[in-house]
């Protein structure tokens, strides 16, 4: 038997102890996600973004037949139609704002396959789309050739959004899949339509009928005073049958990459020669924009280019740096610029940094896992945000939770996983390596990754929560709720900070900011220690042997709550509302087996300061 939680918790006016320098703030779990109207299979997390205090996410199995925006979401006769829930944060909570479907719906759209946003714009994808209709605003109720694609874009007045926008390619035709990438800056937003048949070359070249078969474009649009027109159509330098070209997109400014991960030349690094000798090796491009002319400027190839890599596969972009991933990439390195030398053909993955001065683009990072293993595909999902990057690798296997846990075993099969870097002057580190909190097999964890400043957002389509909506219990899994997705915030807030001379294998975290208003939930982690006694989570003291030494100065008493026997907690520890605003909780976990207490296993301990 379980027995019941309770909690104490000691104030202390910022303890002494808890301002002694330390390492630069670690990322910490923030904050679960699942959909307002979970259904299973409905794979919320396949795609999603952040910026500033908005975030959206891409749930393509959604069912329901309402059109438009928060519509009645408890209809299920759309079989797959797909929608995309927006979120933002108030006062560092987050909320959901709004239900985004299109203002046409059919069956099977997959509406969310991909999303962007900025500012007060979001973009969604729905490469199922059948509209035979061409350029903005057409007939939607054309359904004359089957997943031709669409985009669709929804705009922001208070608290409101809308759709604004129906975009489509120019030259739609069956099986194009235009929009299964899209993203938006300002008032631009580049469309990836990999499917697409044309043999054209370059930028604006025309429309060469069908002559090839998924070669690939992409199509950028412009809007002037709330109406949106094409601007230019895209293609290869070197366009090839089956290259995928537009499989992935970002935009940045006047400046737009695009992923073609089979494109199949042979040549390394950064405009080297376009021939056809190592399948599915993979590229990427970059347009720049001067005025309203577009023209490719670089393009891009690993470092260490092989057969099947699959490089383009994901792509970001911001301002001068390019991060682009490869999850098939063979290399056994760890960590970054490590021995890229393809070992067999293990699909362990990599992702490449890419860096522009003065218009001339070179490679600056060669990224893999902390843990690299056969057939984890990282580098499946990518984001970069100024010096920060984070890789998805969603096929990955340990039983990890939440940040920097024991990476080495595989023992929950596609739980997946992403990992943060940090960029310092022109070298880069790896600085976390982050796992959901409820990590388990199938999850795919890294499916999708986005990162802004310093929260970094992660999903997982595969997970099996039976919550609803923001700061459930993510090990609630009952009932069964096969793949309805999840989403995980992590974040380096400057409230939650680890505590020097507080060693242990997890840090405890917190489902959302600490505040008076809300109070503190916390969950503490795992533990890998044969524990055959109760975890202990205590406030107020970081001691080697919590139960045998007194606390240190500034922390006057512990505190206790008693969990399970397994070194697990299976609920939350909550305390409040009406903590004391700018205090700070000391707080650490440990496994104390019984009845010696001679054997204990400590969490990393923290100080989280409570907010307004």
């Amino acid at each position: 038997m379980i027995p019941r939680l309770a909690l104490s918790l000691v104030y202390v006016s910022v303890p002494a102890f808890a301002q002694q320098a330390g390492p630069p703030p670690a990322y910490f779990f923030q904050s679960y996600w699942k959909s307002s109207n979970p259904d299973p299979v409905d794979g919320f997390g396949v795609s999603c973004a952040i910026s500033g205090d908005t975030a959206v996410v891409g749930c393509i199995r959604e069912s329901s037949a309402s059109a438009g925006v928060d519509g009645d979401q408890s209809d299920n006769s759309a079989f797959f139609s797909g929608a995309a829930y927006v979120f933002v944060r108030e006062n560092g909570t987050w909320v959901q704002q709004a239900y985004l479907k299109p203002s046409t719906i059919h069956g099977d759209e997959r509406f969310g396959i991909s999303v962007d946003v900025s500012g007060d714009t979001i973009v969604v994808g729905a490469y199922f789309e059948d509209g035979g209709s061409a350029g903005v605003d057409g007939d939607e109720f054309d359904q004359t050739e089957q997943n031709s694609g669409a985009a669709y874009v929804f705009v922001r007045s208070g608290t409101t959004w809308t759709q604004q926008a129906y975009l489509k390619a120019s030259n739609p035709d069956a099986d194009d899949q235009f929009g299964r990438s899209v993203s938006v800056s300002g008032d631009t937003i580049v469309v990836g339509s990999s499917g697409e048949d044309s043999l054209a070359d370059g930028v604006n070249q025309g429309v060469q009928g069908n002559g090839g078969e998924d070669v690939g474009a992409a199509y950028v649009f412009v809007r002037d005073n709330g109406t949106w027109s094409q601007q230019a159509y895209l293609k290869a330098s070197n366009s090839g049958n089956n290259d995928s070209f537009g499989q992935s997109v970002a935009i940045s400014g006047d400046t737009v990459i695009v992923g073609a991960r089979i494109e199949s030349s042979s040549s390394a690094g950064v405009n080297g020669a376009q021939n056809n000798d190592m399948h599915g090796s993979g590229a990427a491009y970059v347009f720049v924009r001067v005025g309203s002319s577009w023209s490719e400027q670089a393009f891009l190839k690993a470092s260490n280019p092989d057969t099947n890599a699959n490089f383009g596969n994901a792509v970001a972009l911001d301002g001068d740096t390019a991060i682009v991933g490869a999850f098939r990439e063979d290399g056994l390195a760890t960590g970054v610029n490590g021995d890229q030398t393809p070992v067999g053909d293990i699909d362990s993955g990599a992702a490449y940094v890419f860096v522009r001065n003065g218009g001339v683009w070179s490679q600056q990072a060669y990224l893999k896992a902390s843990n690299t293993e056969v057939g984890d595909n990282f580098g499946e999902s990518v984001a970069i945000q100024g010096d920060t990057a984070v890789v998805g690798c969603r096929i990955e296997d340990s039983d990890a939770n939440s940040v920097d846990g024991d990476g080495s075993n595989n023992d929950a099969v596609e739980a997946g996983a992403a990992y943060a870097y940090r960029r310092d002057g022109s070298t880069w580190t790896h600085v976390a390596y982050l796992k959901a909190p409820n990590a388990a097999s199938d999850a795919r964890f890294g499916t999708a990754v986005s990162t802004y400043e310093q929260t970094v957002l992660v999903t997982a389509p595969g997970e099996n929560g039976s919550s609803v909506g923001i700061g459930g219990d993510p090990n609630d899994v009952s009932p069964a709720t096969s793949d309805t997705g999840a989403a995980y915030v992590f974040g380096t807030e400057s409230g939650m900070e680890p505590l020097t001379g507080c060693p242990g294998e997890g840090a405890i975290t917190h489902l959302s900011p600490p505040s008076a208003s809300s109070g503190l939930a916390l969950h503490a982690p795992a533990f890998s220690l044969p524990c055959f006694g109760p975890v202990v989570t205590f406030f107020g003291a970081c001691a080697e042997s919590p139960l045998l030494l007194p606390p240190p100065i500034g922390c006057a008493y512990c505190y206790y709550v008693i969990s399970d026997t397994w070194g697990s907690v299976t609920g939350d520890l909550v305390a409040g509302p009406g903590l004391p605003i700018g205090f700070e909780l000391c707080a650490q976990s440990a496994c104390v087996a019984a009845p010696s207490f001679l054997c204990v296993d400590l969490s990393q301990g923290i100080a989280v300061t409570v907010g307004p």
